[in-house]
């Protein structure tokens, strides 16, 4: 299991291999929907300009479909227990 920090952003404790649960953000002004989320399993960590040591950017495969893609980290919101 990963060891959280109270107060830490979930998203600094991801790693390549971990699979996770990411929420789409509402649009402006919209109210949040709570079933506009999805796993996927994290295949690269990408480190931001300024320190390198902090992600930023997560590359993901769908679990349901395979597609991969590219999102930023702050929609991570669940990291998955791996059994």
């Amino acid at each position: 299991p990963v060891q959280i920090k109270t107060g830490d952003p979930l998203f600094l404790f991801v790693k390549a291999g971990m699979t996770v649960i990411v929420q789409h953000l509402p649009a402006v002004g919209q109210q949040p929907i709570e079933s506009k989320w999805w796993m996927a399993n994290v295949i690269h960590v990408d480190g931001g300009a300024r320190d390198p040591r902090i992600p930023t950017m997560f590359q993901v495969a769908d679990v349901d479909d395979g597609t991969i893609r590219w999102v930023n980290a702050d929609l991570v919101t669940h990291i998955v227990p791996n059994d």
